[in-house]
């Protein structure tokens, strides 16, 4: 009997490469640009949409986190269709993940990038849409109960590793691990959110002109 075929290892390391650099593009930071404001100097000072949004306008932040979503997507959803029935299971999370990083640490920023939830939730939808349906499940209802769009993030990423073990440990291990580890990063990711809100000087979405919620 024949081998089954597989993608060559080159292709696939290529595709996980690619969605790096798809990763790495700050569009919050290139929105901002656009309108004549560089978000490294103002608010938070970082990339992500929610700066964007309190920085630039709300148009522009939906639009940033839009974008920052959809990098996360297209490489762990689209990328394995590529290769069609050779492609192996682990190649979408390794794309997704990938883009993940990318925009964390984007080689073009000098490796300063965002807090990965809008391209973390992108991932997701492409491979572990009932796991991100419940935790932006959680996050909506955290916001609207709160106005605190970082604690909504934290507890997301808390419930996206927990949906995780529960819906893939069995059957997917590999998924069930990465989805931890992702919600582990954007927890420690949001350090000083966690801080503030601690000391009770956390700023809300609404009725603040100054400092960071939630940095994408």
């Amino acid at each position: 009997m024949d081998a089954p075929l597989t993608a060559p290892i080159p292709l696939m390391t290529i595709l996980v490469i690619l969605s790096y650099f798809i990763g790495s593009i700050p569009f919050g930071l290139l929105i901002a640009l656009l309108k004549g404001v560089d978000l490294r100097n103002v608010g938070s000072g970082n990339i992500g949409a929610t700066n964007v949004f309190r920085s630039v306008g709300k148009t522009w932040g939906i639009g940033a986190f839009l974008l920052d979503a959809l990098k996360g997507f297209l490489p762990a959803f689209v990328f394995p269709l590529l290769l069609t029935d050779s492609s192996p299971g682990w190649l979408g999370i390794a794309c997704g993940a990938a883009a993940v990083v990318g925009h964390n640490w984007p080689v073009w920023l000098g490796f300063k990038g965002g807090k990965g939830v809008s391209t973390s939730a992108g991932m997701l939808l492409g491979i572990a849409p009932a796991a991100v349906g419940l935790g932006f499940g959680v996050f909506a209802i955290t916001v609207v109960l709160t106005r605190w769009v970082s604690l909504g993030s934290i507890l997301a990423a808390v419930t996206v590793a927990a949906a995780g073990l529960y819906l893939y440990a069995q059957n997917n291990p590999l998924l069930a691990g990465v989805l931890v580890v992702m919600g582990l990063l954007v927890v420690v990711k949001h350090r000083a959110n966690i801080r503030r809100l601690l000391n009770g000087t956390e700023p809300r979405i609404l009725g603040q002109k100054s400092g960071s919620v939630l940095d994408n």
